[in-house]
């Protein structure tokens, strides 16, 4: 009974610190990358609650299939992305439409389906944190990491 009385105690201890842990958000001038470097790969961006691509987005995604072309031992993770607006639930299928829009619009330009894979994450990691249109606006994206 009293190895029982001090397994809980130490429980108890235990959860307690882990509540008192800190965090911090991430502001604006941390300069933090929260998602592997594209590299010569460049981000395309949608319009609210959508995961059509634009004309825009479209000729980015030209220049993306070229140098996958030219770099076919490279691959590619697609990562989805949303603004904070939307529950996550909603968030997270729409980061994955998104991510998957690209990745078939690639596909069609050539780039073979095994060099590429996709993730959604959601409102998860905002590339501006801020709540304000222009924020939302790039993080509405599709955000490609080389690999």
């Amino acid at each position: 009974m009293r190895i029982l009385k001090v397994l809980l105690v130490a429980a108890l201890v235990l959860s307690m610190a882990a509540c008192s842990c800190r965090t911090r958000k991430v502001g604006p001038g941390d300069n933090i990358p929260l998602t592997g470097d594209g590299g010569p790969l460049k981000d395309i961006n949608f319009a609210f609650d959508s995961s059509a691509l634009d004309a825009r987005a479209k000729e980015i995604l030209k220049a993306n299939a070229a140098w996958l072309a030219e770099n076919s031992s490279r691959r590619v993770q697609v990562e989805g992305h949303c603004d904070e607006r939307g529950t996550n639930e909603y968030n997270m299928a729409l980061g994955s439409r998104r991510a998957n829009a690209a990745m078939d619009y690639l596909r069609s330009l050539g780039v073979q389906a095994s060099r590429m894979s996709t993730v959604s994450y959601g409102e998860e990691l905002p590339l501006d944190p801020a709540h304000n249109e222009s924020a939302w606006a790039r993080n509405r994206r599709d955000h490609f990491n080389v690999q």
